[in-house]
Order: structure tokens, then sequence, then C-alpha cells
């Protein structure tokens, strides 16, 4: 029989209400921690009731004796639409009863895809994507996204290798050079990336006698050619950045030259408006007067939206409102500006910053924090837009004789947007 109480609109469900309709010890735990953690962590009324019935169908049946497993909470709950996975993922960790086999998953999918692959040489590129998530002495751990991407890149080279190669061994440099011919732009920097990942691996592991993608030119930003932004492009953008957190992000990408990811992750305790000081990814800073005025905006925003959550992070969403950690990635891509990319704003300021400082690339990794193959692009870039021909672009007053601001593109886009 269905509790009556229940059948109400969950915005009036109470507490005490879902704890009379746990039956068993194990979901009444279950929901005395969501309860706990709704208060604490801001969650709304519908969503505390949405992750309850969610616990209820991950829990039904459940003698606490095994531990939860991650794919069972997401599949479980898949079919109820206020019910929150990653919530109720809180709530199991929390009691000490999720297991996350996200890795056990990872390596299901290796194991199937280069047992697709002929023997040899997929026995050895499995050995390499084993290693990727979780990293080596000599490389970082890689998400999954990347194993699977990579694994997508160097498969059509593998399949043909097979015909007449029964090993990584036996690979040449010509072989890489062949397949790589017909490839160009992000397309072939992306394969050199993946097959340079491979077979600095193999050689490692002696797995290969010698590197046959050591001789590849193509490094980290090859063949990219980086110019200021266009009239054209500040207009279009100008007039779309209109919303709070545009001009926000705006802000920390134009004068910090702030990547997407430190966006995300800057938090309300790394900026310091008395003292003009702002922490973006472990490195301070000067606060830029255009940010501070962006920053003075937007808490009151953020308070009229989301007043009760417990998120430290500056930008807040509809979903991590209801938890501590930063936005999804995609967050930014869905209130991009129209018609260009906080990446290009953020090279353009590099770009002109190098400009005004006649190309001193140690200038670029004090200020921005970037490393020294970035700096050495960017001033490479500044001097050869400073001493080519002058009809090819128009240069900033700053790399002529007599300028002495600097002024990059995308802050005329803030003052064309309502800044200061």
């Amino acid at each position: 029989m269905v509790c009556p109480e229940l059948t109400r609109p969950a915005e009036h469900v109470t507490p005490e209400m879902l704890r009379q309709r746990c039956d068993s010890p194990l979901l009444l735990a279950a929901t005395r921690c969501a309860i706990d953690l709704a208060e604490v962590r801001g969650w709304s009324v519908a969503t505390t009731a949405g992750v309850f019935y969610g616990l209820k169908a991950v829990l039904d049946g459940h003698a606490g004796e095994d531990l939860v497993l991650l794919p069972a909470v997401r599949e479980r709950v898949r079919p109820r639409s206020h019910s929150s996975a990653i919530r109720i993922a809180e709530v199991l960790a929390e009691l000490g009863m999720l297991r996350d086999d996200t890795t056990a998953a990872i390596r299901t999918w290796i194991d199937r895809r280069t047992g697709e692959l002929p023997a040899g040489l997929g026995r050895e590129v499995r050995a390499w994507l084993v290693v990727l998530p979780g990293g080596d002495a000599r490389t970082r751990p890689r998400s999954q996204a990347t194993v699977r991407v990579h694994f997508g890149l160097v498969r059509p080279f593998i399949e043909c290798w097979a015909a007449t190669r029964g090993h990584l061994r036996e690979i040449t440099s010509g072989d890489v050079d062949t397949a790589l011919e017909p490839l160009r732009g992000h397309r072939r920097y992306n394969a050199i990336t993946a097959l340079r990942s491979l077979f600095r691996f193999a050689k490692r592991r002696g797995l290969t006698f010698a590197d046959p993608t050591a001789h590849l030119s193509g490094g980290r930003g090859a063949g990219r050619t980086v110019l200021p932004m266009t009239a054209e492009q500040i207009r279009a953008a100008g007039q779309a950045a209109v919303t709070p957190v545009q001009r926000l992000a705006i802000a920390l990408a134009a004068v910090h030259a702030a990547r997407p990811q430190a966006i995300r992750e800057l938090t309300v305790d790394g900026i310091d408006l008395p003292g003009r000081r702002i922490t973006l990814a472990g490195h301070r800073q000067r606060l830029g007067e255009l940010t501070h005025d962006a920053l003075l905006a937007w808490p009151g925003y953020r308070r009229a939206t989301w007043p009760d959550t417990a998120s430290r992070h500056v930008l807040v969403s509809r979903i991590s409102a209801l938890g501590t950690g930063p936005v999804s990635p995609d967050y930014l891509d869905k209130h991009q500006l129209h018609g260009i990319s906080l990446e290009h704003i953020r090279r353009d300021r590099i770009l002109h910053e190098a400009l005004a400082v006649g190309a001193d690339p140690l200038h670029l990794v004090l200020v921005f924090n970037i490393d020294h193959t970035n700096a050495m692009a960017y001033a490479n870039a500044a001097r050869n837009l400073c001493s080519g021909p002058a009809e090819q672009v128009t240069l900033p007053s700053f790399c002529r004789a007599g300028g002495d601001a600097v002024r990059p593109a995308a802050l005329e886009l803030l003052g064309a947007t309502g800044g200061h």
C-alpha cells in the first residue's frame, strides 16, 4: 500500500515522511545519511526525495554484506528522472558501502577491443593501454577518455601493419611515415601524439629496439599559427557576451589568460578582493581591474540563484550546487560565446603580452605560469608578427614604436559588453 503522504508533490515531503517509508534498517541508515548530507550540501526537498527513491531502488534486496557497485547504481536509477546517481553514490560512499570499479570497467573494455587485433600486436597494444590510466614512473596517468581516443587513433595503423608485421619491433619509421602521409592538421598531430605514446612505451619495456616515431616533428602546438583576434571576432563576441557567467569567464581569460579548467576550479578562497589578488591553478597574481569588477557583480547573482549551496567554487551550476565539486567540463562550452572560444581569448592575451615585452619568453612563464615550450611558441609568434610585412596583419600600437599600453583585443571585447 502506498503511503498517502508520499503521493503529494516532492516539495511537501518532509524528512520524517522519508524515514517512515523505510522498510529495512539498511534503507533507514542510508536515508538518515542522505538527510544529513542534504542539510550540509543545501539539497532541495525534491532532490532529497529523489535520492531517497533512488536509494530504495538500489538497496532493494540488498542485505548490506556486500558493497554496491557504481555501475549498478547508475543502472538502477536511470529510469528515475528525479534520482541522481551522483548523489546516491555520495550517500553510499559516506556509509562505506560503495565500490567504484571504474578501473575494472576500462580494463574490460581494453581486453575486448585489443582482443579484436592480431595476437602479437594486440598483446603489445593491450600492455600499453593498461598502463595509461594509472601512469608509470615516466608518464602521468591518463583519463579513460584519452585511453579510448588513443586506441581509436592507432587502431587503423595497427590493422594496416598487421598484414605484413607481427610485432611492434618490426615496424619501421618508413611504415609510420607512410601511414601518416594522408593526414593533415590536427588529425596528423593527434595521430603522432598517440603513436609516440605507444612506441615510447614499447621501447621502455623492451618491446622494440628503436622508436620509429623519434624522427617525427610536430610537438605541442606544431603548425599552429597564433594571430591576434580580428575586429570582426571582437564585435561578434561582444554582442553575445551578455550573461554574468560569460562576462566573468571572459575577464579571467582575457586578463589572466586562465584556462577553462582553472576557471571552473576557481574557489572563493582563491580570491582576495581587498588585497587585489587571485589564485588560478595554484598561481597567485595581481587581480586585474576588469576581473575585480566582474567578481564584484557575480556574488549577488550567485546568492540569488543558489542561496543554500555549500560549494566553495566561484562558478556554480544547477547540478554542482548540490555538492562541493566544480562545474562540469561542458558547463563553459554551453556558455561559450558565439564564434569564439575562451581558449582563443586566452591565446590572444598571451600573444599581446609577448608583443608588449619584446617577445621575452621568461616574462611569459613568470606572468602566466605556462611552460617554457609554450612560452617560446608565443615569443616566436610575436617576433614573426613584428618582423613580417606590414600588410599581413594590423599590429597593435605597442608593437610599433612609441606604444606602451597592453590592450589585448579581448579586453576591448569586455568594454564592448559594458566593462570599464
